[in-house]
C-alpha cells in the first residue's frame, strides 16, 4: 500500500491506495475516479503504518480493495460508506472534532 500525508489548514490529509491501482482510472456510469501519482503517490508501507496514518488523519481518501478493507477492519471507515467503483473500492473519511 502507498501512503501520502500532507498538512493542510484543515488538518492532516492522508491518501492511501493499493500499489496496483496507482495510475488507474475506474468508472461506473457518470462516476469516475483517477488514482493520480500527484495525489496518491508516496511511500510504500506496511499495514500498521497505514493504520497509524489513518488514525492521525483529519481527512482521508482511500482507494483499492486491500486499503479500504484495512480501513474498515481498523474502524476508521464504516463498511456501509464504502463505494464500489468498477473493480475497486473507494472510501473517504472526515474526522470532526
Amino acid at each position: 500500500m502507498i501512503v501520502n500525508e500532507r498538512q493542510t489548514p484543515e488538518g492532516l490529509l492522508v491518501a492511501v491506495c493499493d500499489s496496483d491501482v496507482l495510475g488507474e482510472t475506474f468508472e461506473d456510469g457518470e462516476l469516475s475516479l483517477t488514482v493520480t501519482e500527484e495525489f496518491y503517490g508516496g511511500e510504500e508501507v506496511d499495514a500498521q503504518t497505514v493504520v497509524d496514518a489513518l488514525s492521525r488523519a483529519t481527512v482521508a481518501n482511500i482507494v483499492g480493495t486491500e486499503s479500504v478493507r484495512l480501513a474498515v477492519e481498523a474502524g476508521v471507515v464504516d463498511e456501509a460508506n464504502v463505494l464500489e467503483i468498477e473493480s475497486t473500492l473507494h472510501a473517504q473519511m472526515l474526522r470532526l472534532y
